[in-house]
């Protein structure tokens, strides 16, 4: 089965001069007000015409100015409900401003191209802090349309909505009278920071209550492990567990009402992001709500103020979250 060549793109043409991808744009849009040195012009076209390098429709776009699309460059880890909230409201938010949310997701192992190369955004946008190595692809490739930097968290352990919720679980277990819990985690290995960032401050938010963590494991309706796990607890005194989300909440609950397990009577369990799955569970689960929907507004909004769309910068929120309280606990 054949194929046609690959197109060549700008980033082809800065890798090869070794000059940045800007740079290369900068030269081939014509774009006015660079001080790109005439030298260094004629080397750019002289190795674009070498390459065969022929503008698409999105370069034409950009040379007129915009393509109208910003890029959110997404973490790689399953796209459950916070998530999507967080995205439906950064699209209404720039769709209102004549912009379009493309998002793509920079996989580990992946072997795509760069959606940036091929849809030249107006802006590309990481969602959460990225670890260094692809930082600095993001930083070489992107150029100038990065959005970074102000005050904005630069490890994900100190983004302040990734922290907030399993202190707020443990306090909510502690003020039922809970003092023996367990830590309920998802296995799934793209989540293994987050679960590990949740279950440090379920962790250290007990010790500073004087509570005891008598367990921590993976859990999953797959596999038999929730039921293990409840009945271990129960051997062990637990009356209490912090889950990482509400699928995995859901996972332990299950596994309680099949054995005949009394909630909260004998175990109380908090799931985490108030999924839709938190509301119609029998018995309905409590879980921790952040608003992830004033985010998803705020990157918009802060998007749209580096294109000089919007004048003034917007206001940083504060992260609202709180213990939806509910049957489990």
């Amino acid at each position: 089965m054949g194929g046609g060549a690959r197109r060549v793109t700008a980033s082809d043409i800065a890798r090869s001069l070794g000059i940045s991808r800007a740079t290369v744009g900068f030269v081939i849009n014509d774009t006015p007000g660079q001080t790109i040195s005439e030298a260094t012009r004629r080397k750019v076209l002289a190795e674009a015409a070498r390459l065969g390098y022929r503008p698409h429709a999105a370069a034409r776009a950009l040379a007129r100015g915009s393509n109208r699309i910003v890029l959110f460059v997404l973490p790689d880890w399953p796209v459950e409900h916070s998530l999507r909230r967080y995205l439906e409201e950064a699209t209404l938010v720039l769709d209102r401003a004549g912009y379009s949310l493309v998002t793509w997701t920079r996989h580990a192992s992946g072997r795509s191209r760069p959606l940036w190369e091929t849809l030249d955004p107006d802006l590309v946008v990481p969602v959460i802090p990225l670890p260094r190595d692809d930082l600095d692809v993001l930083r070489r490739e992107a150029g100038a349309r990065l959005l970074l930097g102000g005050d904005e968290p630069a490890e994900l352990h100190e983004v302040p909505s990734l922290r907030a919720g399993p202190p707020l679980q443990v306090e909510h277990l502690h003020e039922r009278g809970h003092a023996r819990l367990a830590v309920a985690l998802t296995g799934d290995p793209r989540l293994e920071l987050l679960a590990g960032l949740r279950a440090s401050l379920a962790r250290a938010r007990a010790a500073e209550l004087g509570l005891e963590i008598a367990d921590l494991r993976t859990v999953s309706d797959e596999d038999g492990s929730a039921a293990d796990a409840v009945r271990d607890w129960l051997d062990a005194g637990v009356t209490g567990v912090v889950a990482y989300n509400d699928d995995i909440a859901a996972a332990v609950v299950g596994a309680a009402v099949r054995a005949g397990i009394a909630l909260p009577g004998r175990l109380a369990v908090v799931g985490h992001d108030d999924s839709p799955l938190a509301r119609l569970l029998v018995p309905a689960l409590s879980s921790v709500r952040v608003d992830v929907a004033g985010l998803g507004r705020y990157a918009a909004h802060r998007a749209l103020h580096a294109l000089g769309v919007e004048d003034t910068p917007p206001a940083k929120p504060g992260v609202r979250a709180s213990v939806v309280h509910r049957e489990t606990s």
